[in-house]
């Protein structure tokens, strides 16, 4: 096996679990009123207030690869957080992720952009939260700029 082969394989078992790691934070989060579902409504509180978004996910999958519009939005959102020092990854399994947020995602559309927001800062601590923002920072360390993550099956 291959250095190259050995690392693809690692970064796969990195993703699964920080999978399971995230659908963690996003249940906790929700559970606490701290999420913003919708590429739109995500872009209203980042550009009202930016400091409180901790963490953003982009979701997509086969059916929406293609959208042009949906590519430049998850663009102009990257480019946010980029400037903004907020984590970042993607998720290719919306029916997965919409099952994760429950009632809240409503339809499957609005869930293609899910922030984290924390209101102010001793509002909601998750020492998971933590942990993917250590995954993201090892991420860009090897010039991976938005992972993948792959949520865990039910």
């Amino acid at each position: 096996m291959t250095l190259e082969e050995v690392f693809v394989q690692e970064s796969a078992v990195r993703a699964q679990s920080n999978g399971k790691v995230l659908e963690e934070v996003l249940v906790s989060a929700n559970n606490n009123d701290c999420l913003t579902i919708g590429v739109y409504e995500s872009a209203k509180v980042m550009n009202v207030d930016p400091d409180s978004v901790s963490f953003c996910v982009l979701a997509t999958d086969e059916e929406y690869e293609c959208d042009i519009a949906l590519q430049i939005h998850f663009t102009l959102i990257q480019a946010f957080c980029f400037d903004n020092d907020i984590s970042i990854v993607r998720v290719n399994d919306m029916q997965r992720l919409v099952e994760i947020l429950g009632d809240k995602a409503g339809d499957l559309e609005d869930a293609h952009c899910v922030l984290i927001t924390n209101p102010n800062e001793d509002s909601w601590k998750d020492p998971a939260l933590e942990k993917l923002h250590l995954f993201c920072e090892e991420s860009r360390s090897l010039n991976d700029w938005v992972p993948e993550i792959t949520l865990p099956e039910r």
